[in-house]
């Protein structure tokens, strides 16, 4: 989000900006690709998830089809596995490592995986800290020009801003580990069950590396404009 059209604003933001273009260029192309490439099993995504919770145990968690392009989610509220259109019919080694990805969410929350835990618990604060702290930013600033707050409540409302996208920050940099730990289990399954081939391993790692690529993209984001508004706070003192 642009802050106040200040052109310190776009020296935080590009960082984050390219990497966010290249990872969404990235994931665009591979996906693409290797949906395009079926997977010898013949197992479309919908089949290959049934199958990785079946044998873990999870034989209570439905399999679900969802509208839209790379929709796919474990809600882990719902205890059910979501996948879009394309990748719940299609036998790919595209949609069946996404697929695969998901089912990782499953198994995390199985285990009690602790990162995952804690990203759940930090959903509800983060939705609100993620709505409100951009409306407290802009309002400080506002309210400032209109001489309708003093300098010591523009601060104080500066840093409350700096509190709460405090919070969206970390929950960036927390569903990291909780990203490359589902394809870690993603991978394991899909070779120790024999799913895919020796052949294939390669190109699975290729689909579920362009993806995560997306959450660290997302984090560099986070942080380069949590650094942004510190930055702010110190020059307003």
């Amino acid at each position: 989000m642009m802050m106040h059209w200040d052109p310190l604003w776009f020296l935080f933001a590009i960082p984050g900006l390219l990497l966010g273009l290249y990872a969404q260029f990235r994931l665009s192309s591979t996906y693409k690709k290797y949906m395009q490439v079926g997977i010898e099993s013949g197992q479309s995504g919908a089949q290959a998830a049934r199958e990785i919770l079946d044998r873990n145990g999870l034989t209570d968690v439905p399999v679900e089809e969802v509208p839209g392009h790379l929709t796919d989610h474990y809600d882990p509220t719902k205890r059910a596995l979501f996948l879009s259109s394309d990748n719940f019919h299609s036998q790919s080694i595209a949609a069946v490592g996404v697929a695969a990805h998901e089912t990782g969410h499953a198994l995390q929350h199985q285990a009690s995986y602790a990162m995952l835990n804690l990203r759940m618990q930090l959903v509800p604060v983060t939705r609100f800290a993620s709505m409100s702290y951009g409306l407290i930013f802009f309002a400080g600033f506002i309210l400032m020009r209109m001489h309708a707050i003093g300098g010591p409540v523009f601060h104080q409302m500066i840093w409350l801003a700096i509190g709460l996208f405090t919070v969206v920050t970390a929950f960036q940099i927390i569903t990291l580990p909780v990203e490359f730990d589902a394809s870690r289990r993603a991978k394991e399954q899909l070779f120790r069950l024999g799913m895919v081939r020796e052949d294939e391993r390669t190109a699975i790692s290729k689909v579920l590396g362009a993806a995560a690529l997306t959450y660290v993209a997302a984090m560099v984001s986070s942080v380069m404009e949590l650094l942004y508004l510190l930055s702010v706070a110190r020059n307003r003192n």
